[in-house]
């Protein structure tokens, strides 16, 4: 690959409706700005509305009408699929996209190091099928019935060469216009079944979600695994950490007292101290000063 692609990229967000306001968008973009050693050279929001307040170098890219369907904005989060339609992100760098729900940490360029290829994609792992030659072999076996899966928050991509995860989307959703195919039924799973033979997995000391590194049920493995120097020199590398599910978001965290739990829908349990967070406590807070929560109602 050629040696600009290691060092120049885009940031790509997508927002639609009115849950998140232009200020939490702002503090979200300052962060990766301020954070990243290899500064983005572009940042990219797709959006159905005017975004009047955003600071003057964010690129605003209207959502395409086809994108703003109904059936697409509700829990799958099929519209996040547009960031991949030709022409929506310009094609001329690699991209990552970054979920609104996150902590930003560190250097988020270390990102543009894992495109290996110009088709390579990458997202968090999220299921026991392991991305790479296992999982491909497990696709062609079951005939694409069982494959890898990750999650969304974060996507590595080039948008001149997978343009085709928008396409192919198309073509099914049109054959299942209610989203009964299994791969339809959400953005992560289309992503992760149409391009199975190039996906990745980001790795932990990277991006992490929020669910998974530092939640889990029983409240005393979550200080245990705290105390574990691996897991300690994991966390001090991490750049992000995505708010996945929604139990916890931005406006809620930014408001927790010190000692509180948080329960998810699957048991999980978030303990909001030191002892169990680490340094991200403190760095969430501090990120958090910056944003301002879209009040309820």
């Amino acid at each position: 690959m050629p040696s600009a692609m290691s060092t120049t990229w885009q940031c790509v967000l997508v927002c639609w409706g009115t849950k998140y306001n232009d200020a939490l968008i702002d503090n979200l973009i300052w962060h990766i700005d301020h954070l990243a050693k290899v500064k983005p050279t572009r940042f990219v929001l797709i959006t159905d509305r005017p975004r009047p307040t955003l600071r003057a170098q964010v690129h605003v890219v209207d959502m395409p009408s086809y994108w703003q369907a109904e059936p697409l904005k509700r829990g799958g989060c099929q519209a996040k699929l547009c960031m991949f339609e030709s022409g929506v992100v310009p094609p001329d760098m690699p991209a990552l996209y970054v979920d609104l729900d996150t902590v930003v940490l560190g250097d988020l360029s270390r990102a543009v190091q894992l495109l290996t290829t110009p088709h390579t994609v990458a997202l968090l792992h999220s299921a026991l099928i392991p991305f790479g030659v296992l999982g491909r072999a497990i696709y062609r076996l079951t005939r694409g019935k069982h494959y890898p899966r990750g999650n969304s928050s974060f996507v590595l991509y080039h948008p001149a060469h997978t343009a085709f995860i928008a396409e192919q989307f198309r073509l099914l959703y049109q054959q299942f216009p209610d989203l009964s195919y299994r791969p339809l039924i959400a953005d992560e799973r289309f992503i992760s079944w149409v391009s199975y033979q190039t996906v990745r997995a980001f790795p932990k000391d990277f991006v992490v979600k929020l669910t998974s590194e530092y939640m889990f049920p029983w409240t005393w493995w979550l200080l245990v695994r705290a105390a574990l120097p691996w897991v300690k020199r994991r966390r001090r590398c991490q750049a992000a950490v995505t708010l996945n599910g929604p139990e916890i978001k931005p406006s809620q965290l930014a408001l927790l007292p010190e000692g509180a739990k948080v329960v998810d829908n699957k048991s999980r349990v978030l303990l909001w101290s030191e002892p169990a967070l680490g340094h991200f406590q403190e760095q969430a807070r501090r990120f958090f000063k910056g944003a301002t929560p879209t009040p309820k109602g």
